[in-house]
Parts: structure tokens; C-alpha cells; sequence
């Protein structure tokens, strides 16, 4: 058995793709897993209201494709958050929160990607902060219901851009049901703003750390940057969550409408396997 797993993120493929063909262009660029999104739009957030035949048939798919759905980055709460100074807004937020858990539960996803802030479109308070705390403490609870692993994923805003920041609401619930899920491109990001360290940034969530997000990014800007232009130390990063305990990876880039995305998908997973399988050798050697 290999000692760690790649996956996918959703968004590296044309959209109007299906399911079956996005597992099957990943299963043939050499991924472990896909990553599931469910984002603000209506057309991802129809997902969680899917039949009980569509999540069957999707299983399927996976079975036939060889390649299972394993992880799902949940970003519908930026227009729906959990801290949301509306009521209204707060209980649609948490809606989804129980709607992906057990849309989760029936595909086999382990670990759902929880958007790290409050609140997105409006100015945080102590009140949304509030409210962010006793929703994140109900979902918990629905995720440990079902064993569902919740990991935060830090963000581009300054509530929670660092894995220290996350760890504060991580050990605020104190459970096992909740980690964290590191941007790499986003504390690497964060480091250059507050002149401080990733690898330090990454211990400080030691024990607590559930998967990695391998992303690009330069300072200021967090989405669409090519792999290799940008200022990520993926080689130290990887290595130093592997001494801390990180086994499963997702490589999160987007289509932007090239019609060389099938190459890109295999570039970025030379690129990473190539790391991952250094640190593997390294341990076996070890051991």
C-alpha cells in the first residue's frame, strides 16, 4: 500500500463535464482520489439535495471509474455562513452544514473542507463571531454523529489564514471530529504579510492536522496562479507536514479554459508525486 494518497480538486476540470468523466481524466492522470466542491452556486449546492439514485449511481461511477470521491471542499457557506448576521442566512447555512454531512456519509467522503471565517460579504463582529462559535459547536456534533472528519481550511481573510488561528476554534470545541485542513498557498501568503514562518505556522496545528491543499500562490494573490510561478516552498512544506503526520494531499488549481488542462492535470501530479515520493522513500529508509 502507498503511504499517501493525491487527489484531485473538482475545479482543475472543465465544469460541464460529468462525474463519471471527471473521475475517469483523473483516475488516467495518475490521482488517488477526487475532491468533491460545493460551493455558493445554486448548481453545486442542487447536489445536496440529490436523490437517493444519484448518490447510488455516482458510487457506481467511482466503482467503475476506479476512483473514489473522498474529500469535499465545502465553500457554500461564503454566501451562506455560519456567523451570519441574519438569522435567516445562518439557518440556511447551517442546512447545508447537515445536508453535505450525510451526502458525505452516503458517497464515503472522510473529510468535508470547512470555509475558515464567520462571515464573507459583510464586516466581522463580536456577534457573528458568536454566532460562528455556537453553529460550528452543533456541526461538530452532526459531523461526530456520522464520523465524518471536519478540517478548517485557512483562508485569504484574517479571521483564519493561519493554522494557528484555526487551531484557537479547533481546541475551543475539543473534539476529534474537527481539524484542520491547511492551504499551503494561503499561510505561505500569510507568512509574508505577518513576517512570520510556515513551517512554524504548520506545527503549531501538530496532532491536528487532517489533510494538505497544494496550491500556488504570490503574495496578494490566491487563485489561478500556475504551479512553479508563484513563491510556495512545496518541497519544505511537504516535508514538513509529512514529519507531522499529513498522508493525504489535494492539488487545488483551476481551468481557465486551455485546451491543454488533461497535460496539466498530469504536470501537477508529476510535480507532487515527485515530492511525496521522496518523503515516502525517506521513511522507508528510516524504517
Amino acid at each position: 500500500m502507498k503511504l499517501y494518497t493525491l487527489g484531485l480538486y473538482e475545479k482543475s476540470m472543465p465544469n460541464e463535464l460529468s462525474f463519471r468523466e471527471k473521475l475517469t481524466y483523473a483516475k488516467e492522470a495518475g490521482y488517488d482520489f477526487l475532491e468533491m466542491s460545493i460551493d455558493e452556486t445554486e448548481e453545486k449546492l442542487a447536489r445536496l439535495d440529490w436523490s437517493v439514485e444519484k448518490r447510488a449511481s455516482l458510487v457506481q461511477d467511482m466503482y467503475e471509474a476506479g476512483l473514489p470521491i473522498r474529500t469535499m471542499c465545502l465553500s457554500g457557506h461564503r454566501k451562506y455562513p455560519l456567523g451570519s448576521s441574519e438569522e435567516s442566512v445562518r439557518i440556511r447555512g447551517m442546512e447545508i452544514m447537515e445536508k453535505a454531512i450525510n451526502l458525505a456519509d452516503d458517497l464515503g467522503i472522510r473529510i468535508i473542507m470547512l470555509a475558515g471565517y464567520d462571515v464573507y460579504y459583510e464586516e466581522s463582529s463580536e456577534f457573528t463571531k458568536k454566532m460562528f462559535e455556537m453553529n460550528l459547536r452543533k456541526t461538530v456534533d452532526m459531523a461526530a454523529s456520522r464520523s465524518i472528519l471536519l478540517g478548517f481550511e485557512t483562508m485569504e481573510t484574517e479571521f483564519m489564514n493561519t493554522v494557528g488561528k484555526a487551531m484557537k476554534y479547533v481546541q475551543l470545541m475539543g473534539s476529534d471530529y474537527l481539524g484542520v485542513y491547511p492551504d499551503i498557498g494561503n499561510i505561505t501568503n500569510a507568512a509574508k504579510q505577518y513576517k512570520t514562518d510556515v513551517i512554524e505556522d504548520l506545527k503549531s496545528g501538530s496532532g491536528r492536522l487532517l489533510a494538505m491543499h497544494l496550491k500556488e500562490t504570490v503574495p496578494g494573490k490566491f487563485r489561478e496562479i500556475p504551479y512553479g510561478s508563484g513563491h510556495v516552498n512545496f518541497e519544505e512544506a511537504i516535508r514538513e507536514a509529512w514529519r507531522l503526520g499529513i498522508r493525504r494531499y489535494v492539488t487545488e488549481f483551476w481551468y481557465t479554459g486551455g485546451v491543454d488542462w488533461k497535460e496539466e492535470l498530469r504536470k501537477a501530479n508529476r510535480m507532487m508525486t515527485d515530492i511525496l515520493g521522496r518523503q515516502a522513500k525517506e521513511e522507508e529508509h528510516a524504517s
